[in-house]
């Protein structure tokens, strides 16, 4: 049905570096097993609120908090047409608090603190992919938000700039 949309929101959380990515099992949306951050659907309440649904599923996943989490933001926002719907994707990016630990365990899949260098090489979804390859290469060294439009050869990124 054209005009139907799926929000969803992905955390990806670094120490010195490391990316903590978590091999999903059984989505039911992106085709599984694949290596992406931490995330997951919108609630209905959440529908205005990014941050909001972040935090939940970072919260029912690997039971991290809010206070768990340093320089917490919203750097990319995509967008792709599949299935008969319009996916848009936020994608924060975060440390982890010094003296915090992350759940060797997951509902989802199975976690693994990654080599920043060996990121790129994992099975990802299509935009998560090019998000995390763009964010390594330039984004982590940017203070910008980025808009990603999916196409074919890829994704297509500008900044969101205020106006």
């Amino acid at each position: 049905m054209e005009g139907k949309l799926r929000n969803m929101v992905s955390l990806y959380l670094t120490v010195g570096e490391r990316m903590l990515l978590l091999y999903r099992i059984g989505s039911r949306v992106v085709k599984s097993p694949v290596w992406c951050g931490i995330g997951g659907h919108f609630e209905k309440d959440e529908l205005n609120d990014a941050r909001a649904a972040l935090l939940r599923e970072v919260y029912e996943e690997i039971g991290l908090e809010e206070r768990d989490l340093e320089d917490l933001r919203l750097r990319y926002i995509t967008l792709r047409r599949v299935d008969g719907e319009i996916r848009l994707n936020y994608y924060f990016f975060a440390t982890l608090a010094e003296g915090v630990n992350v759940t060797d365990t997951c509902n989802e899949g199975i976690l693994e603190w990654v080599p920043l260098p060996e990121v790129c090489g994992r099975d990802m979804p299509y935009t998560a992919g090019y998000v995390v390859r763009h964010y390594l290469e330039t984004g982590r060294y940017e203070d910008k938000l980025y808009c990603g439009a999916a196409v074919r050869e890829g994704v297509r990124f500008t900044e969101l700039e205020v106006f």
